[in-house]
């Protein structure tokens, strides 16, 4: 998987406020509706269920929503950094200001938890939490993401 083909730089958003975590859902659903040509109330309700099955907020201020969804044709991704952080249920009881959604067919297999885990991975490390958050621009926060994933990348022995 690489991270280019998985999320495009109109799919990054920036200074994004939201005063909870549903609008915060519902903002990751209008820009998932908008690059991947999908109605916005699908994918909202697909996000809210996920999350009633338990929280996507992964702590460190980080949460990593995703879906399966009818009409996708392959694994997507959408980046929200939040201007200020909304309370998410996350599992360390901190608020959530990066998000990185992501969105697989819905008969995705393993390749869809490959990806979260991977995802989930990377925004574990401190370093690369604080670039993301201080980056200006979506092409600085796509060039991260790239940079981070292909660097985290095992080789081929």
């Amino acid at each position: 998987m690489n991270i280019g083909d998985l999320i495009d730089r109109s799919a990054i958003a920036l200074r994004v406020s939201t005063a909870n975590k549903r609008q915060t859902l519902a903002v990751i659903a209008e820009i998932a509706a908008r690059n991947f040509g999908l109605d916005g109330g699908d994918i909202l309700d697909a996000l809210t269920e996920r999350e009633m099955a338990g929280s996507t907020g992964v702590g460190h201020g980080v949460a990593a929503p995703h879906a399966r969804l009818d009409g996708m044709e392959r694994m997507r991704g959408v980046f929200v950094r939040l201007e200020h952080p909304v309370e998410f249920d996350a599992v360390d009881d901190q608020p959530v200001d990066l998000l990185f959604a992501l969105f697989a067919p819905k008969d995705a297999g393993a390749e869809h938890l490959r990806a979260l885990a991977r995802v989930s991975r990377l925004l574990r490390q401190a370093e690369v939490r604080e670039r993301l958050r201080q980056a200006r621009t979506a092409d600085a926060i796509h060039a991260i993401l790239v940079r981070e994933m292909d660097a985290a990348r095992p080789s081929a022995a």
